[in-house]
């Protein structure tokens, strides 16, 4: 299973009083035993270390940087000169929705690599047309 990783997901997993925390591990608890190959990109990680040192503190985003920097199963995707481009003209196009650039460019690189699924507790990936996990 390839399962595109949101920032939501991974601040739900490292930051104690986030309101989705409980959920977002029992998500990752009920993978336990099947093989996931985790993607998410530069952004996302940009984004979610962000969220964590202005949430929580800055060791907890140091915390998070080194962990998902070392699992063999999180793919971490840069954001090209093109994926950029394809997310400013989709940016754009959707001015009736407050995607964010960030969500943009994950919706770029999910319809690129095919995948339907993300873990996140963002409701744009269903408004777009992906499947929100859990």
């Amino acid at each position: 299973m390839r399962l595109f990783v949101d920032s939501s997901g991974w601040t739900a997993l490292f930051h104690n009083r986030d309101k989705f925390r409980a959920r977002a591990r029992a998500f990752i608890q009920s993978l336990a035993g099947q093989q996931v190959e985790f993607v998410t990109t530069d952004y996302i990680l940009d984004e979610t270390i962000t969220n964590l040192q202005s949430g929580v503190n800055h060791s907890t985003a140091e915390k998070f940087g080194r962990w998902v920097l070392q699992q063999e199963n999180v793919t971490i995707i840069h954001i090209s000169e093109s994926d950029w481009v394809e997310a400013w003209e989709l940016f754009q196009q959707y001015d009736d929705k407050d995607f964010s650039f960030t969500d943009c460019t994950s919706f770029v690189v999910m319809r690129q690599l095919k995948l339907e699924d993300a873990f996140t507790f963002d409701h744009h990936f269903e408004q777009i047309g992906f499947t929100q996990w859990p």
